[in-house]
């Protein structure tokens, strides 16, 4: 079994940053990839970062490449979601994902999921 659990979320400004973290616990067994979704109230869920935890090969949705940037600390099974320049726009629940070979636009791709942590940026 995986267990992900997310931290960092909160509430800022618009223009400012948030970091979240994203930890991940048991069964490393097809899980070579990590990543962050959001969904925002009445939307769907977005697939917005993707890291192969042994390549760190590095996948960005249009809507946050360049001011986004997905990392990890492979000792402590942790990948972060550094957020610059934020907008309203932003404001969602931010999910952390694990699976093997899975991909940003296939949701179902990914089989191991944390309980979110709230982002909210204020215009």
């Amino acid at each position: 079994q995986v267990k992900l659990e997310e931290s960092g979320g909160g509430s800022v400004g618009a223009g400012g940053s948030l970091r979240l973290a994203c930890t991940a616990s048991g069964s490393t067994y097809r899980r070579n990839v990590m990543g962050w979704f959001r969904q925002a109230p009445g939307k769907e869920r977005e697939g917005i970062a993707l890291i192969y935890t042994t390549t760190e090969d590095i996948d960005y949705a249009d809507s946050v490449k360049g001011r986004f940037t997905i990392s990890q600390d492979y000792g402590t099974r942790t990948v972060y979601l550094q957020m610059n320049n934020l907008s309203p726009e932003d404001t969602a629940m931010y999910y952390c994902a694990a699976g093997h070979n899975p991909t940003l636009r296939n949701e179902r791709s990914w089989p191991y999921w944390g309980g979110g942590t709230q982002v909210t940026v204020s215009s």
